[in-house]
């Protein structure tokens, strides 16, 4: 039987502000699974757009985004709670979560930390990749069904293949309707992606289902801009457990990394 299609709002943007909390997705933040669903990548946008909003302050900045995946994201209207679970006057712990009816579907935690001049020590391992304008279109729909998807516009570098790869994106839709998100929520909106640039396995009937649990964000730098570059690796276990590995860049070059826990399933 067919789950009933969630009621949506309308617009070219991700989510309808409604105020006090509550959001309504559109279908831009529909999920690439099921039809009812969200998609990750929007959710944890707004969710890092929250937690970036919750008692500012001056001289910290977030440096580590956890979100835990509690269940289906339910499409339609939801409300996010913010708290700080852990005040400091260098490192604060924050919580924000993503609440669809009375289900906590996703639970994300941030380090927020005083940031210094350490330039005189500034070093970065990761290797840049390929700007997108020497990148090529990539097709991102003809993979994966779902309106977030569809939003996106992807370009991937030369050597692309199952398992592998290094894709730009971009969206054209605000995070709301109000459009007044940073940088740093749009880009972290776009992240989640990372699982589906270059799956090992084609998704859908008679193949594998891989949905990740997870998504962890560590960012040595805070990213600017409207491009999301992801140097990307998907490993499959043995045992039905698997994981997606990515460097994250913007256009000044690599900024962070990003995991994803996947659970293996026959389709």
């Amino acid at each position: 039987m067919t789950k009933d299609l969630p009621e949506l709002a309308d617009g070219n943007f991700y989510y309808e502000t409604l105020g006090g909390g509550r959001f309504r997705s559109t279908v831009h933040a529909q999920g690439a699974w099921n039809v009812h669903e969200q998609h990750m990548a929007p959710a944890s946008g707004l969710l890092a757009d929250s937690l970036e909003r919750h008692e500012p302050r001056t001289g910290m900045r977030m440096a580590r985004l956890s979100y835990e995946i509690l269940g289906l994201i339910p499409g339609g209207e939801f409300h996010i709670e913010t708290t700080t679970l852990r005040p400091g006057r260098t490192i604060e712990l924050l919580q924000a979560e993503l609440i669809a009816g009375t289900r906590v579907a996703i639970r994300a935690t941030a380090w927020r930390m005083v940031t210094s001049d350490t330039s005189a020590v500034a070093a970065i391992e990761d290797a840049a990749i390929p700007a997108p304008e020497e990148c090529q279109p990539y097709d991102g729909p003809s993979v994966w069904p779902g309106g977030y998807i569809r939003s996106l516009e992807m370009r991937a570098a030369d050597g692309h293949r199952p398992g592998a790869g290094k894709v730009w994106l971009r969206t054209g839709h605000p995070l709301t309707d109000k459009a007044d998100s940073g940088d740093l929520a749009r880009l972290i909106g776009l992240v989640d992606t990372a699982n589906g640039i270059a799956a090992r396995v084609p998704p859908g009937k008679d193949s594998y289902a891989f949905p990740n649990l997870d998504l962890q964000i560590h960012m040595y730098r805070r990213p600017a801009g409207e491009w999301l570059g992801l140097d990307n690796a998907v490993s499959f276990g043995a045992d039905g457990i698997g994981l997606t590995s990515t460097v994250l860049h913007d256009l000044q070059g690599p900024f962070g990394r990003a995991e994803q826990i996947l659970t293996l399933r026959r389709s």
